[in-house]
C-alpha cells in the first residue's frame, strides 16, 4: 500500500511538472528592432503566467522594463528591468500589464515598445467539450521562420519551450506511473 502512495505522488508530479509556458520570440523574425511590427505582434499573441517572452537584438538596443507611465513617455527614470546583452529573457510570473521600451530614446519614439497582457491561466475544455481554438498560443498567421528559432543549438520555433524535452519526460513518467497503480491495484484485488 505505501508503494501505491509513493507511485501516485510521482504520477501527481509528473503531471504537474509537465505543464509549462510557452516561450516567445519579440517580433518574431525581425526581433527586438525598430523595423519589427510590435503592435501587430502582441495582437496576434495571448500571454499566460509561465510564457517566456525572449527579446534577441543587436548592440545598438536594450530593453527596459518600465511602468506605464515610463511606457507613454518613453522614460527610463523608473525602470524595472535593463538589460543590454542582446539575448533577454523574461518569465512572466504574475498576471497583469507589463510594458518594455528600447532605452534609445529615438528608437522607443520610433515605436520600439511593447505592451503586454499576461493572463491568470490557460483553462482547458471540459471533457466532451466542442474543440474550439487550439490550447497553445500558437497561430499559423505569425508562425516563425527557421531564422528567428532559438539559437541554442535546438532550433526550436519560438512558440515551443526550450525546456519541453524535461515536459515531454515527465508527462510520459506520469503515464507509466499511472499504468504502475492500476497494474498493483489490480494485482491486489485478484
Amino acid at each position: 500500500m505505501d508503494n501505491l502512495l509513493i507511485l501516485s505522488v510521482v504520477a501527481i508530479l509528473g503531471t504537474l511538472l509537465s505543464a509549462e509556458g510557452a516561450v516567445y520570440t519579440v517580433g518574431n523574425s525581425a526581433g527586438w528592432d525598430i523595423s519589427a511590427d510590435f503592435p501587430s505582434w502582441v495582437r496576434n499573441q495571448t500571454f499566460y503566467v509561465g510564457d517566456v517572452l525572449v527579446f534577441q537584438y543587436n548592440k545598438y538596443h536594450t530593453v527596459n522594463e518600465v511602468d506605464k507611465s515610463g511606457y507613454d513617455n518613453c522614460s527610463t527614470d523608473n525602470t524595472l528591468l535593463t538589460d543590454s546583452t542582446g539575448n533577454t529573457t523574461v518569465p512572466l510570473t504574475a498576471p497583469g500589464n507589463r510594458y518594455f521600451i528600447c532605452g534609445v530614446l529615438t528608437h522607443c519614439l520610433g515605436g520600439m515598445k511593447l505592451a503586454v497582457t499576461v493572463e491568470r491561466n490557460r483553462t482547458l475544455s471540459p471533457i466532451g467539450a466542442p474543440v474550439g481554438a487550439p490550447l497553445s498560443p500558437f497561430d499559423p498567421q505569425s508562425a516563425t521562420s527557421p531564422a528567428s528559432a532559438i539559437t541554442d543549438g535546438n532550433n526550436l520555433p519560438s512558440f515551443v519551450s526550450r525546456s519541453s524535452e524535461f515536459g515531454k519526460g515527465c508527462g510520459v513518467l506520469s503515464w507509466l506511473c499511472t499504468l504502475g497503480t492500476l497494474l498493483m491495484v489490480l494485482a491486489v484485488k485478484l
